[in-house]
């Protein structure tokens, strides 16, 4: 899959998993992103996919690199639909 292609997938697995925050956009945490079954069957590289949809700026999140268990608990915001 190309990247573009993947980007679109996790938008809409944000939006489907995700709940609306107060301005609006959708959020998630991570770690309900990493262990729901269809992302796991879906993405090949998570956090490979997240990072490239950072870079662009598709989602925002604190730091750079996520790992399971360890970040869980941060929040992953949609910044375009």
């Amino acid at each position: 899959m190309n990247v573009d292609h993947e980007v679109q997938l996790l938008k809409e697995e944000i939006k489907r998993l995700g709940t609306p925050a107060g301005d609006g956009k959708c959020e998630v945490k991570f770690g309900v992103l990493f262990s729901d079954d269809r992302c796991a069957n879906i993405f090949e590289a998570l956090v490979g996919t997240l990072r490239a949809a950072k870079r662009k700026k598709i989602i925002t999140y604190e730091g750079e690199l996520l790992l399971q268990g360890v970040h869980d608990n941060v929040v992953i915001t949609l910044l375009q639909e």
